[in-house]
């Protein structure tokens, strides 16, 4: 088997006031790093319904892999609606199906050849799903990129569900407002987003920790170095799915042999070019797929 990258997690509709578009931030991350020319898989769950099955169709349609289990409960979806800025406000139906996914045989053969994974905080909100996706990280290899996109989402997330996850990754990503959050939780009076990022760089031992902070621009933290690249400005018609599209194409360039800086500033112009578009997965320029061509 191909050495694999993953998006592990929700899988759902985005419902916007004018129509439903696929989403989910696995199935964001493994649609875009399938523009890139690696092997992405979304693995995830779907119900028995009409919703399911256009799901499914969806990603055929996009020729993206997948690993989806159908489950005895609804599809999920999201309703959406952005302010004037075109950022997003989610609700979030709960007991859906990708709160049920299950830990099969087939993926626990995929994790043992995953060599990036990225997962977040909100399919863990259910005991089956938090305990299929570390399972998951358990049997991904030691060398792998286990990203944890943290993805606060309303109140599905706990102090504890957090420290967990940062145990079980390599690569954190948060933004400025999930780093006061996390500060808020852990206890980190006073500190600034970076002093956050470098404490909890240093405290679970990561690879890198990925700040984004809107307009304000992004850093990249190792133990080694720090990359800063501003937000270039661009016309917005929403923000949605614009973060997973960073984490795609930083880990695309890394994997391609790209020093952390120029990963960093591919990531920016990439996730600048989707809140440019309509939906979380739009079809990228050929421009930017050249750029780590396999």
């Amino acid at each position: 088997m191909k050495k694999l990258i993953v998006g592990i997690g929700e899988i759902l509709w985005d419902v916007f006031p004018e129509g439903k578009v696929l989403g989910g931030a696995p199935a964001n991350f493994a649609y875009h790093i399938a523009q890139f020319g690696y092997e992405g898989f979304v693995v995830s769950a779907i119900g028995k319904d009409i919703a399911g099955e256009e799901i499914l169709q969806s990603l055929a349609n996009r020729k993206l892999n997948h690993l989806i289990e159908t489950v005895a409960k609804p599809t999920g979806s999201v309703l959406i609606t952005l302010d004037q800025a075109g950022v997003p406000q989610y609700k979030i139906c709960e007991q859906v199906a990708w709160d049920f996914i299950p830990f099969t045989p087939q993926l626990e053969d995929m994790a043992k050849n995953t060599m990036a994974v990225c997962f977040g905080s909100l399919a863990q909100r259910s005991h089956l799903s938090r305990d299929t996706i570390n399972r998951f990280l358990d049997q991904v290899p030691e060398e792998a990129y286990k990203i944890f996109d943290i993805n606060l989402r309303q109140h599905f997330y706990s102090r504890e569900l957090i420290h967990k996850s940062l145990l079980k990754c390599n690569v954190l990503k948060i933004n400025d407002e999930e780093a006061a959050v996390v500060s808020t939780l852990f206890d980190w009076k006073n500190l600034s987003e970076t002093s956050v990022c470098r404490k909890l760089l240093s405290e679970f031992n990561l690879r890198m920790v990925i700040l984004t902070k809107g307009s304000l621009g992004s850093c990249v933290f190792t133990p080694t170095e720090t990359s800063f690249c501003e937000t270039p400005k661009v016309t917005v018609a929403d923000t949605v799915g614009a973060g997973d599209s960073f984490t795609a194409a930083f880990i695309a360039a890394l994997l391609h042999g790209q020093s952390i800086q120029k990963a960093h500033q591919f990531a920016v112009d990439v996730s600048a070019y989707v809140c440019t578009q309509n939906g979380a997965m739009p079809k990228l320029p050929d421009c930017f797929l050249e750029t780590v061509e396999k």
